[in-house]
């Protein structure tokens, strides 16, 4: 080939591109050097500014300080004379009659709650019906207007009578002296209670898939062994809470049957300061025996939770300080997700 042959060949061969430079160095733009994917992703996040968080904190933060400020200095809260009466003898007694009641309600009112769920459940058209009105006529009526209702049966029932249906009595009560203001007290909570807790227990039972039902029948399980041993354990979790907030809500409510002047918590305290006109002190002295009972309650619900909630993947299986601080991150962050409960 002629030489002026060859070099024209050569020119038109384009030039072998320059190699990249390494991932480890930085390119270079007009603003600066780029940062590699390494130094990206082991760079730390900055934080969001929120200006209107920090504003409303230090907002809640001041008025909380006033608070405690004017719980500290205000010399008409007399807290002397609340602890001089904090362990008198007639609150005590009170705080007994209160504890009393509540157990007691609470106790016979599940019971009868929980034979009104089974009835809601029945088949059978007239049990499923009567149970629904029992629930609809008390969750209709206030529980104040309740025990009224009860304190003053003797008005519309003079006498009870124990005997034939229609027919001759063979044992006849009079109604004044039969219903008491602790007996009244007592069968218009447990009413209240039951048909409160019979929704509870309905819908915990509802919330448990019925193909598990059907697969343990199918392998020739019985019925009963059925509900104690697959129903029931998995109706517990949702049972449990809202069980609970019922029982906390009923020890506050107790407070409710001093208008029938039952000689509860609340009562007491105003047998006291009806004499020594020292109001502020005596309610003082009753709402701290309700805020160390409903804590205490609280403590022992989250234990019970825990119990129940075992093997599942949920928080509670945390243990309380670490659930506290979850829940209070000025006390300092744990890995507790927010919205665990309590």
């Amino acid at each position: 080939m002629p030489s002026s042959d060859i070099s024209a060949a050569t020119a038109r061969i384009p030039a072998a591109p320059e190699p990249p430079p390494p991932a480890s160095a930085p390119r270079s733009t007009a603003a600066g050097p780029r940062a590699t994917d390494e130094q990206v992703l082991s760079a730390k996040p900055v934080p969001l500014r929120r200006p209107g968080q920090w504003a409303s904190a230090l907002v809640l933060l001041v008025l909380f300080a006033m608070l405690v400020h004017t719980l500290l200095t205000n010399s008409r809260f007399q807290w002397g004379i609340v602890g001089t009466y904090f362990l008198n003898g007639s609150i005590l007694h009170g705080l007994e009659l209160t504890l009393w009641l509540t157990a007691a309600v609470m106790a016979a009112g599940y019971v009868l709650g929980i034979g009104v769920a089974a009835m809601r459940l029945s088949a059978n058209p007239v049990l499923s019906s009567l149970s629904f009105g029992f629930v609809w006529l008390i969750r209709s009526v206030p529980l104040l207007v309740q025990l009224l209702f009860w304190y003053e049966l003797a008005s519309l029932y003079p006498q009870v009578s124990l005997g034939i249906p229609f027919g001759e009595a063979f044992v006849t009560f009079r109604t004044a002296h039969l219903f008491s203001g602790i007996l009244a007290a007592f069968v218009g909570l447990t009413l209240d209670v039951a048909a409160f807790s019979s929704e509870i227990v309905r819908g915990g039972l509802l919330s448990v898939e019925r193909g598990q039902t059907e697969a343990a029948q199918a392998l020739g399980l019985g019925r009963l062994r059925i509900f104690r041993r697959i129903v029931l354990p998995q109706a517990m979790p949702a049972i449990v809470p809202a069980s609970g907030n019922l029982l906390i809500g009923m020890l506050k409510a107790t407070s409710i049957v001093s208008v029938i002047a039952v000689q509860d918590l609340l009562y007491s305290s105003q047998l006291i300061y009806n004499q020594n006109f020292e109001i502020i002190p005596l309610l003082l002295v009753a709402t701290l025996w309700y805020v160390i009972l409903t804590t205490l309650l609280s403590i022992g619900q989250f234990f019970v939770e825990r119990h129940f909630a075992r093997g599942t993947n949920r928080a509670a299986r945390k243990g309380l300080w670490e659930l506290f601080r979850g829940n209070v991150p000025l006390l300092g962050r744990t890995g507790t997700a927010q919205g665990d409960p309590i």
